[in-house]
């Protein structure tokens, strides 16, 4: 008899743990509902002891969708649609901005998942916000015109050339994923396709300006918007254990990395879920402009 699954809220606002559920298992179809509702419910929701193959990973992550091949991180052999995060004092990390994961494509994820595979003696927690709350605790003016807006989202602001990721590619990864990814236009605020609700969708990692407005504009209301979703009422901060999973909706939630324990390592291997293409309820997906945008 399979136990009941047990879902412990974090927060008021984001995060819960799952418990009962052995991702080791094969999981039934209602069983992967029952942990979805619980991703739309709390937009993170962790999973602690958890003993999984990559493909196991992988093939839990495919259960919510197709996945996406991340461009320049390395993959894991046996499953290379998962990709590999290891920091460590001579591999530094470049997660530490605030971001929600891959917005410089049309397609933007639906969900990210993260297992620990190695864990420093102290530090690396992850921090969550949640991108409804954080709208809703705006003006209703300022919400107001920011639903009119579009923004840029750029692959090369989030993987310059000159950064640490980007090296260890090689040039000619880079360039090719550079060609391969034009900037992209999303609404500022996005309704979830799922429950229908409203929330910020620019990021410091990736949106480079906001579309029609003068650059030292759009530049103070990202601004503004960068620090307003880092509001300790909006965020839940996570405490990794070994062979813990963070499942996040990538679609209401940026995270931060907190880089707080080098010179010492830690490993993660990351499964992405593809979503669908972010719109505002006030205008059909892909209405408001063209896919792809030129550099301004």
């Amino acid at each position: 008899m399979p136990m009941p699954v047990r879902i412990s809220p974090l927060t008021p606002t984001i995060g819960a743990v799952v418990e009962g559920v052995d991702l080791a298992q094969p999981l039934s179809d209602d069983l992967i509902g029952e942990i979805r509702q619980a991703l739309l419910a709390h937009q993170v929701i962790f999973f602690q002891d958890q003993h999984i193959t990559p493909v196991q990973h992988r093939d839990f992550a495919a259960r919510f969708g197709p996945l996406h091949t991340h461009p320049l991180y390395p993959g894991v052999p046996e499953a290379p649609e998962l990709f590999i995060l290891d920091n460590h004092g001579g591999n530094p990390t470049d997660n530490d901005a605030w971001h929600t994961d891959i917005t410089f494509i049309e397609t933007p994820p639906m969900a990210s998942i993260l297992y620990a595979r190695l864990l420093p003696a102290n530090g690396g927690d992850t921090v969550w916000s949640n991108m409804k709350a954080a709208y809703e605790a705006l003006s209703p003016p300022l919400r107001d015109f920011l639903v009119g807006l579009d923004a840029v989202h750029d692959f090369a602001r989030g993987f310059p050339a000159r950064g640490r990721v980007a090296g260890a590619a090689g040039a000619d990864k880079h360039a090719q994923a550079l060609e391969d990814h034009p900037p992209v236009l999303h609404p500022v605020v996005r309704t979830h396709p799922e429950t229908g609700e409203d929330g910020l969708f620019v990021n410091y990692g990736f949106t480079e300006r906001i579309k029609g407005l003068r650059r030292k504009e759009s530049d103070a209301i990202l601004a503004m918007l960068f620090q307003h979703i880092q509001q300790p009422e909006f965020v839940v901060r996570w405490r990794w254990t070994p062979n813990a999973i963070a499942f996040w909706d990538n679609r209401v939630t940026q995270h931060y990395a907190v880089n707080d324990y080098l010179p010492h390592r830690r490993v993660m291997n990351r499964a992405t879920v593809l979503g669908d293409r972010p719109y505002h309820r006030s205008r059909r997906p892909g209405e408001a402009a063209a896919d792809r945008v030129a550099a301004e």
